[in-house]
């Protein structure tokens, strides 16, 4: 409603995992730099962890952008997946693998002899496994099953585990010691400070095409950080919400009163 109002290209505020909106705080550019070291060396097992809203699945996406041709991949968004078939065949099918049967035995082989060719050629393969914390202990075992795929000199398989900060608690159980014990790599992406929080947004609205003719003041942005303690997504939400009602007040300086209000109509919203 409001782009043409503001001057922008685009909605500068949309809480979807657009990687070309990727605002690299210092938190992530560090856990990119822990991604690509993990998969670079071969490390195996890596594990971001981060609050919900922090940036985890855009920095994913950014990655996979990032990556070379010497670098094939597989991202499950799913992980509502409850036995360790369904992610042998979910593996296998975003590889494009064409496995010789259905059973465990093929699924495995076929899986095995894609890596060992890919390693062959000189080609990494990493599995990128978003909101981990979600899968069930059993599948997680047969993950750590997988990551015996190697050779003498190098893990044939690169597995991330991108999950919210309970993924840690998860793997630090009893039960998954094994697959704890592997994880060689690990971040915690934190939120932005208030620092951040402007940079972020002045960002966003640089790429969405703003071009002066809006103003989000240091009070408006205070406010915003006070609200959303810093996480990108909730930043978001407000933000657009505060540029929806400039618009109604046919306003395009963003003050705290604007920002305060915005704020009040939101929670009584999530109230009701």
């Amino acid at each position: 409603m409001y782009i043409e109002f503001f001057g922008l290209k685009e909605l500068p505020f949309n809480i979807t995992s657009d990687p070309s909106f990727l605002f690299l705080s210092k938190k992530h550019q560090e856990a990119l730099a822990h991604l690509s070291y993990g998969i670079k060396e071969r490390k195996g097992f890596i594990e971001i962890t981060g609050e919900i809203g922090t940036g985890k699945t855009t920095l994913c996406r950014a990655l996979l952008n990032s990556l070379g041709e010497r670098v094939k991949t597989a991202y499950l968004l799913n992980s509502n997946i409850t036995s360790d078939m369904q992610l042998l065949h979910t593996i296998v099918d975003d590889l494009n693998i064409k496995p010789a049967g259905k059973n465990k035995m093929a699924l495995l082989k076929a899986l095995n002899d894609f890596l060992l060719m890919q390693s062959s050629n000189g080609n990494n393969v990493v599995l990128i496994i978003d909101e981990a914390q979600n899968l069930k202990p059993k599948v997680l075992e047969q993950i750590r099953m997988l990551s015996n795929l190697e050779t003498d000199k190098e893990k044939l398989l690169q597995i991330i585990l991108v999950g919210q900060p309970e993924l840690r608690e998860i793997l630090r159980s009893h039960e998954l010691r094994q697959l704890n014990q592997r994880v060689a790599v690990r971040y915690h992406i934190c939120p932005l400070d208030r620092e951040e929080t402007e940079h972020y947004i002045n960002h966003r609205l640089s790429v969405a095409g703003a071009n002066g003719n809006l103003t989000i003041f240091k009070e408006a942005i205070d406010e915003i950080y006070n609200f959303s303690n810093g996480i990108p997504r909730l930043i978001n939400i407000i933000s657009d919400k505060a540029l929806l009602l400039g618009f109604v007040m046919e306003t395009r300086n963003i003050t705290d009163e604007i920002v305060k209000k915005s704020v009040e109509e939101l929670e009584i919203v999530q109230a009701v």
